[in-house]
């Protein structure tokens, strides 16, 4: 027994003279060759503070440090995959902006030829034309110019009303005509307007009444005699209405036959 245990303690003295050497000899690489004991009794206190302030160690740091570093990856990946989707859509946005400008010229440019086509026929001369206020299409505004017949080209703003309406007549229209739908209805537009600008409206809807079918409300009588059909809403009892209609065609040949007989 006595035998068993110092053969162990004869195994860990051998041991620690082991790691010892392999210690000396690592010192030996790091310190001075001619140190004296006091030198090496500084430098040992020096590494002695560092130690101490060192603190206590973590030892989870080597496994929070792995955890942090899989995390990083991870991170580093998702802002790769978000500067590629970044620029991705960057991409995306130039070509839809790149679309948008194009498009929106030749909308332009097609509805003001249209405008300076109409604007003619609803005032009987004159001239009209849209006008960009920047050269970004993506934002600029559109300023309308109008000059009627004997007066001066000004912004539809400085225009009397009547003008006005006729002005936002040729322009609605120049629009419609860019993209017509199968009937426009059109809501009282010629309210503000005297008999003869009423006739020239009038007869702008009877000549695209060709591709387009017009439904308008009017109370002008102008307005009503370039219908082909009339419903009128008249109310024979208080608070019930009754729709009336009338062919206008059909009315004017029984009109033409009872004035022959």
């Amino acid at each position: 027994m006595v035998e068993r245990e110092l053969e162990v303690n004869a195994d860990n003295i051998k041991n620690t003279m082991l790691q010892q050497n392999i210690l000396v000899e690592k010192l030996a690489e790091v310190l001075p060759e001619e140190a004296s004991q006091s030198q090496l009794s500084q430098l040992l206190d020096q590494c002695q503070n560092r130690i101490k302030r060192l603190g206590a160690i973590n030892l989870v740091a080597i496994e929070e440090y792995k955890q942090q570093q899989e995390r990083k990856l991870f991170l580093d990946q998702q802002h790769e995959e978000l500067i590629e989707a970044l620029d991705s859509l960057e991409q995306a946005i130039n070509k839809i902006d790149k679309e948008t400008r194009a498009r929106f010229k030749q909308t332009f440019d097609t509805v003001n030829q249209s405008l300076n086509d109409l604007f003619p026929k609803v005032f009987g001369g004159g001239r009209a034309s849209l006008e960009l206020t920047d050269d970004d299409m993506l934002s600029t505004g559109v300023t309308i110019m109008a000059q009627p017949p004997g007066k001066r080209n000004s912004s539809i703003h400085l225009l009397s009303g009547g003008e006005k309406a006729l002005t936002a007549i040729a322009l609605v229209f120049s629009i419609f005509q860019l993209n017509p739908s199968p009937f426009c209805m059109l809501d009282e537009v010629d309210a503000p307007l005297d008999d003869a600008n009423v006739e020239r409206y009038a007869r702008l809807v009877k000549e695209m009444s060709a591709q387009v079918q017009f439904i308008y409300i009017s109370h002008n009588k102008i307005a009503m005699e370039m219908a082909t059909q009339l419903l009128g809403v008249t109310m024979q009892e208080s608070g019930v209405s009754r729709l009336v209609t009338v062919d206008v065609e059909q009315a004017i040949n029984m009109t033409e036959q009872t004035l022959s007989l």
